[in-house]
């Protein structure tokens, strides 16, 4: 009983971690996010194409085959491959069009508060704390000092130990 209490605390812990949260409503806000910026290229950029050609982005294709015959009542093509060109220039526009509105409306917002943030934070003054291969340094230094009888081994030996110990 008391693992299922651990496993059920575990996982109201895990859903109240503020990533979790963040995620569900970015996904929520990216699904209606999502019809905006379908209507956006539906009513916006497709009629600025079909300036040029077709209004419906899916109506441009190619056809890989020789035998790429049209039905004459309906116009649509009942033979051969064809490459759908312009169903993936539509998903692309939606795709860079989405990726630009989250990066200047979302991204850039928070990278510009999050920075004003740490710059508000004290700077520590403190020196940084030496290496571990800047204290095996010093140990072998005191090793060979303690060694050729310049430093008593007692004074070697208690550098050596402060040091280790303002770890």
């Amino acid at each position: 009983m008391s693992e299922n209490k651990g496993v059920l605390q575990g996982f109201k812990e895990f859903l109240m971690r503020g990533n979790v949260i963040e995620l569900a409503v970015a996904v929520v806000v990216g699904a209606a996010f999502t019809n905006i910026v379908n209507a956006v290229v539906k009513g916006v950029i497709n009629p600025i194409i079909g300036a040029f050609g077709s209004q419906n982005l899916d109506n441009y294709k190619s056809c890989l085959s020789a035998s790429c015959h049209p039905d004459r009542k309906t116009g649509a093509f009942t033979d051969g491959i064809y490459i759908l060109w312009g169903s993936v220039l539509s998903a692309a526009l939606t795709f860079l069009i989405t990726a630009a509105v989250v990066y200047f409306l979302m991204i850039l917002p928070m990278n510009k508060w999050k920075a004003r943030q740490d710059a508000k934070k004290p700077v520590d003054d403190a020196p940084a704390d030496p290496t571990e291969v800047e204290l095996l340094i010093e140990i072998r230094d005191a090793l060979i000092a303690q060694r050729n009888g310049s430093v008593p081994a007692s004074a070697a030996t208690a550098t050596v130990i402060a040091q280790k110990t303002q770890q």
